[in-house]
């Protein structure tokens, strides 16, 4: 069988390099494309730079231990700019005393051409992830004192990933990135994009569609240029670049094999067709569809996720995942050698920074802050230590009827101002369209923690307090209701557009037992929660319950692996949307099979609107992080499929 060769067939493609314009734009035509290449910055170089000398003199005197090469041209301006200030042989030899790290080709090259061999050379595709991986296996960051060759703009995921690893790291910018000197060109295919004119672009370089959207803004025609990107084919070069653009709220719909400017081009000749095809099956189905107006003020609120909880059509299946930044994260164990768990919960930044990066690696629809269930419990007066090997402890458990009399009140989330703020920079640090989930334990899980001192597989100290004096038993769960609403209502406050109220340990409990000493309880919370923000009433262990959890509320009713998909949804009603409910231990086994577990669920969907994806609990710390990934793009695919009706 002959294999036919990739071929635009005459598509319009757009693209935005400068260094290299011309050979992309025969590249586009090689591959039966007619290319509109226009510039879109320049690297200009700082006239007089000092702080490039100082930290060049510095590095003689012996006080950095690494030198991180980013970008080729950066590198080379570098040398430029010291150039007469300070020594070049005692430069150069400061060079070869220290760890240097050459983030890709271009940087390995200027350092050659000075003489230096690079410690290390960071793999494909070459990102900051990439990195810092090789960091983490090669060179104990504690302590150590490094420099960093940036970019034209900072990047602060490396920054902060270097800072979370010990290491003290001081960046230098040697040039910045400013517009081309003629913008005619970019100017001609933004207004191309707006009118629709331009069905596949090309981006190479994160700081193209910075400009691009710079542009447009300027000529006042950004959300035309949105939705003419949202129309066409979005290729891009590779993970940083596919960040960005997530990041903008932008799709990305093809990144090839490898981050290479040829396979960028070959790849998009092969697959643009196909995807223009998909999205217009997708755009006609959602234009048939009447629902109610969004407001336009909200980039969220039309998204899949929050279309799911209100039961309208999305172009494809929502997914997001209990525990997206974990133990499972590379970067995130990193972290994690350097602070306490506890620590790290009330590090709004570095909490805000763990969830980011997991959203924008894994490509989810929303996401859930970064924190714990029992951090409320400290204000309460509840003694919490996270025991290593031991999970969480709390040393001053209520074990009788008198002991709830110390439970204190929360009349204030003063004290948890740290959750708050974590709200507040995950949300400013995501892109406008994503969603941000708060979350809260609900009243019998928190319950059963500050009862048992800890985990428990009976639950005998809790069920003796429960059936033993019902009183006592609603004493402290009244408290703990009215603290989880404040709590929630907070969060909703500092940006939060969804909360999950959390009934991790609810299923030792039968549906008699439920519906007397828990489902008042949580009803008063989900019904105390802000008006017209969606709550998702999860609980795990017994699906009995279902039905009463529907009872207690919730626009969202959360189903664990234990019951197939369809059956929970009958069972708590159609009138609200479900979400679950892959089985957790699924993602240890092959992607094929991954898949194949997906499409099952989906399949018992049956396209039904307000399915939001997930699994039946928390990502486990042994998942390997391309299964978690398989199944996003998965559930992605298939849905955009069944919707579309290929």
């Amino acid at each position: 069988m002959t294999e036919v060769a990739p071929d635009f067939a005459g598509l319009q493609v757009a693209a935005f390099e400068s260094r290299r314009a011309e050979e992309l734009g025969r590249l586009i035509e090689k591959f039966g494309g007619v290319p509109h290449v226009s510039p879109s910055m320049r690297e200009v170089p700082l006239a007089e730079n000092p702080e490039a000398v100082a930290l060049a003199r510095r590095l003689i005197a012996g006080e950095f231990d690494l030198v991180i090469f980013m970008t080729g041209v950066g590198t080379n301006m570098l040398g430029q700019q010291i150039e007469g200030q300070v020594s070049r042989d005692e430069f150069l030899d400061a060079l070869r005393r220290v760890t240097t790290v050459a983030r890709g080709p271009k940087p390995v090259a200027v350092l050659k051409q000075w003489g230096v061999e690079p410690t290390y050379r960071i793999p494909e595709p070459n990102t900051w992830r990439d990195l810092l991986d090789v960091l983490d296996r090669e060179v104990p960051l504690d302590g150590r004192r490094v420099a960093v060759q940036e970019y034209g703009v900072s990047n602060r995921h490396l920054l902060v990933g270097l800072a979370a690893r010990g290491a003290r790291a001081e960046p230098l910018v040697t040039y910045r990135w400013e517009l081309p000197a003629d913008v005619a060109p970019l100017e001609a295919n933004a207004r191309a994009l707006a009118a629709g004119e331009r069905q596949v672009v090309l981006f190479t370089s994160s700081n193209q569609v910075h400009n691009l959207l710079a542009v447009a803004e300027r000529l006042r025609i950004e959300p035309e240029v949105r939705a003419g990107l949202s129309r066409a084919v979005v290729a891009s070069i590779g993970p940083t670049m596919s960040e960005t653009l997530r990041e903008l709220g932008l799709p990305v719909d093809l990144e090839p094999e490898h981050p290479k400017m040829g396979h960028l081009v070959r790849e998009a000749a092969e697959r643009s067709a196909g995807i223009l095809a998909r999205k217009a099956q997708l755009a006609a189905r959602l234009e048939a569809v009447t629902t109610a107006t969004a407001p336009a003020q909200a980039a969220w609120y039309d998204s899949p996720f929050m279309r799911a909880t209100r039961l309208e059509p999305v172009p494809y299946t929502p997914i997001w995942l209990m525990r997206q930044a974990g133990r499972y994260l590379p970067e995130y164990r990193a972290i994690r050698s350097r602070v306490s768990f506890l620590e790290l919960c009330k590090d709004p930044a570095l909490s805000a920074e763990v969830m980011i990066n997991s959203v924008a690696r894994l490509g989810v629809d929303a996401a859930i802050i970064f924190s714990d269930l029992l951090p409320i419990l400290e204000p309460l007066g509840f003694d919490l230590e996270f025991a290593a090997g031991e999970g969480p402890v709390i040393h001053n458990p209520v074990r009788a009827a008198a002991d709830v009399d110390r439970v204190l009140e929360l009349e204030s989330v003063d004290s948890l101002s740290f959750v708050m703020e974590t709200v507040r920079q995950t949300r400013a640090g995501l892109p406008a369209h994503l969603p941000v989930i708060g979350f809260a334990g609900a009243p019998f899980t928190l319950a059963s923690y500050a009862i048992e001192g800890g985990s428990s597989r009976n639950y005998l100290h809790t069920k003796t307090l429960m059936y033993g004096d019902e009183g006592a038993w609603q004493a402290i769960l009244g408290r703990l209701a009215r603290a989880v609403t404040r709590y929630l209502n907070a969060q909703i406050a500092a940006g939060a557009q969804a909360v999950q109220l959390f009934d991790s340990w609810v299923g030792c409990l039968g549906p008699d037992d439920y519906r007397r000493y828990v489902l008042p309880f949580t009803r008063a919370v989900i019904e105390g929660v802000t008006p017209g923000v969606p709550v998702i009433n999860f609980a795990t262990g017994n699906p009995s319950l279902l039905p009463l959890l529907a009872e207690a509320g919730g626009a969202v009713i959360g189903a664990d692996w234990r019951i197939e998909i369809d059956e929970a949804w009958r069972l708590v009603g159609h009138d609200r949307a479900i979400q679950g409910n892959l089985d957790p231990l699924v993602l240890l086994a092959e992607p094929a099979y991954i898949r194949d577990r997906a499409e099952a669920i989906l399949r018992r969907v049956g396209g039904r609107a307000g399915h939001i994806f997930n699994l039946g609990h928390g990502v486990l710390p042994q998942t390997p992080v391309d299964h978690v990934r398989a199944l996003i793009d998965a559930v992605h695919e298939l849905s955009q499929q069944a919707v579309a009706g290929v």
